[in-house]
């Protein structure tokens, strides 16, 4: 087993946690992820708040470990998604997109445990400041919203400036991801690409064939000019938007492109006109299996990757 502090943190058995997807993580993907030993994650997104009650209650009728739910906090109703969660009991609650310090306290009063996500160095702090109990440190290879940092720069310099557990996003997928991320100070990892792909993802068949078929260089980032880039797979709408903001579209203009882009390619399987948001791991993500399955193989990879690592070391220090 590779256990870190994040489990014991959090309760779960293997230090992988799964992405807060918006329209792709259900209660349906966060359970089996939670039962398969990770911690599965609810997408709140722009969720109505009954259904976001919905799918929390449903989450506990299929599993009995722990869960979280992920709350972006520049939803316009996100008051009444808090609350949502804070009534409920939700385990862990993820954030992106905002500070979520004003009601941190609310949470933690309750036991639930706060982990925001962070792009850089200083909003690591300022989390950690704020009563954090842990940070996701996501880089820019990541799918849906991303920021400058790479991963392999970015985890370093916040585990070196917290002392909170680090959680390294972005570029992995497999056990050798895991155990770089673990190399690199940080004690676990978040994966989303590579969960659209579990059987239990209710994403549609389309969209997850795209993420098996991608390539090395299939992945793009869309709308940087309206502050909030989003890395995608390649297809008509990316090549849309790139032709728009090579023209100087207006930011609105841009925005309204991207209205129910990514509801169409996860729920209607649109794959030429949707957004198939994914980070750069897609290019080995391989087969569509369950998500236990695909949490095992990533621990076996990584226990053989330390045993590899370990073998090398035997093969180039010198004899005492």
């Amino acid at each position: 087993m590779l256990r870190t502090r994040l489990c014991d943190l959090l309760g779960i058995e293997h230090p992988i946690i799964q992405g807060g997807m918006a329209w792709v993580a259900t209660a349906e993907l966060a359970a089996a992820v939670s039962n398969g030993g990770g911690l599965g994650i609810i997408g709140g997104g722009h969720m109505p708040t009954e259904v976001l009650r919905s799918e929390i209650r449903k989450a506990k009728l299929l599993t009995d470990k722990p869960f979280g739910v992920n709350l972006m906090l520049l939803t316009p109703h996100i008051d009444e998604l808090i609350q949502v969660t804070l009534e409920e009991g939700v385990p862990v609650i993820t954030t992106g997109a905002g500070n979520p310090g004003s009601f941190i306290n609310s949470f933690k009063a309750q036991g639930t445990k706060v982990i925001p996500v962070v792009p850089t160095v200083a909003l690591a702090q300022r989390m950690e400041k704020v009563g954090a109990d842990a940070v996701i440190v996501e880089g820019t290879e990541a799918g849906g919203h991303v920021g400058e940092l790479t991963t392999m720069v970015l985890v370093p310099q916040i585990v070196d400036a917290v002392s909170v557990p680090v959680i390294a996003a972005g570029g992995i997928a497999d056990g050798r991801g895991l155990v770089a991320a673990l190399a690199l100070g940080a004690s676990g990892v978040q994966m989303g690409t590579r969960f659209i792909c579990a059987t239990e993802c209710t994403a549609h068949e389309n969209y997850k064939l795209k993420i098996i078929a991608a390539k090395d260089r299939d992945t793009t980032v869309t709308a940087r000019s309206t502050g909030h880039p989003v890395r995608v797979l390649k297809n008509k709408l990316s090549r849309e938007f790139e032709k728009l903001e090579k023209e100087g579209a207006k930011i609105e203009d841009l925005e309204e492109l991207g209205i129910g882009k990514l509801r169409a390619a996860v729920k209607d399987g649109e794959v030429d006109f949707g957004s198939l948001m994914a980070g750069q791991s897609a290019a080995l993500v391989k087969r569509i299996e369950p998500a236990a399955d695909i949490i095992n193989e990533i621990v076996q990879d990584a226990q053989a990757s330390i045993l590899r690592l370990e073998s090398i070391m035997r093969e180039t220090l010198p004899l005492t």
